[in-house]
């Protein structure tokens, strides 16, 4: 798709949301080994956002509007650094859909079945 393309789909042209899935793991460094503080902060900031969330072992996967996601990210990094983390490094995995609404319950739910 060619950039102007891309700003004529009905998802980029202002008056329609994109829909994201996207799985983040937040790492403050420079902070010692444990980092539950940081994480339940993170989550705080995520329920603030509206986000709909999963909490798992190395991270939370997170659906919601896009920008409303990628700001919630924003400040998740901003609150960690405000406790006192001196560096964050985060590993964000993103996944869109146009052709129909899928949740992350959905996708789940449809590995699940073919067990």
């Amino acid at each position: 798709m060619m950039g102007s393309e891309l700003m004529d789909s009905p998802a980029m042209d202002g008056r329609s949301t994109v829909k994201v899935i996207a799985d983040i793991s937040i790492v403050p460094i420079g902070v010692g080994v444990s980092l539950s503080k940081y994480v339940a902060a993170c989550e705080s900031v995520l329920d603030e956002a509206g986000i709909k969330t999963r909490l798992h072992a190395y991270g939370t996967n997170l659906e919601g509007d896009w920008d409303r996601v990628f700001a919630a990210i924003k400040r998740c990094h901003e609150t960690v650094h405000k406790m006192g983390a001196p560096r964050v490094s985060t590993v964000i995995k993103v996944g869109t859909r146009t052709d129909r609404d899928q949740g992350m319950e959905d996708k789940v739910k449809s590995v699940e079945s073919k067990i």
